[in-house]
């Protein structure tokens, strides 16, 4: 993924929805993810995702939760606000099986925002709208921004995390697309002002994607 240092200023909302930003170049922000495995007995009932936002992303929903205790009404109230938008956006995540499209639960179960030094983190699940089977069974997923405004990326496999029960018999693989010189140009040159075209699904093109397995 592209990564470059760039002067943003951000609301609660990301993009139109979450953050409110402006830069020169893309990306505008950054947000470092991590995910794990939810499951229920042999059922996959979602991912627990865990975003760490940049310094500048984070800077104003740090500066709106000020001196708050961590589970006081104020961040409950942030977290519901930026919680809310990222459901808007179905999650920024797309699931598959057996080439199709896997629906997401309309609520996640659990989610929270917090402060980690001078960075925001959102944390909660990312609930499947109906548990799937795990045997024997292959997943793909991806979370992105379909516009490239955002940088939302795995820095490894390691990054990744399988429960301690199921370690030996499913497994996370990691894949982070190379897009060619112009797609990367063309992403760089867009400034904010500009809307990518739509056919070109910019996003996606620099979305990695992440393949489950099991035994």
């Amino acid at each position: 993924m592209l990564r470059y240092n760039v002067s943003v200023k951000v609301g609660v909302l990301l993009l139109s929805t979450l953050f409110t930003a402006f830069a020169w170049s893309h990306p505008h922000s950054f947000i470092d993810m991590q995910a794990t495995l939810v499951h229920k007995g042999d059922r996959l009932t979602g991912l627990k995702m865990h975003w760490v936002m940049d310094e500048i992303t984070s800077a104003d929903l740090l500066y709106d939760a000020g001196d708050a205790k961590p589970g006081s009404e104020t961040w409950k109230k942030l977290a519901a606000e930026v919680m809310a938008n990222v459901l808007g956006q179905h999650y920024f995540s797309e699931f598959w099986h057996q080439e199709k499209r896997v629906k997401f639960g309309n609520l996640p179960p659990f989610y929270q925002l917090s402060r980690e030094g001078h960075r925001a983190v959102l944390e909660f699940v990312l609930p499947l709208a109906e548990p799937q089977p795990l045997k024997g069974q292959r997943y793909v997923f991806s979370t992105f921004d379909p516009t490239y405004f955002v940088d939302m990326y795995y820095d490894s496999e390691k990054s990744l995390h399988i429960p301690a029960d199921l370690a030996d018999r499913c497994a996370f693989t990691l894949t982070t697309p190379k897009p060619d010189a112009s797609m990367q140009a063309y992403a760089l040159s867009l400034d904010k002002a500009d809307t990518p075209s739509e056919d070109l699904a910019l996003g996606q093109q620099f979305a990695q994607t992440v393949t489950l397995v099991c035994q």
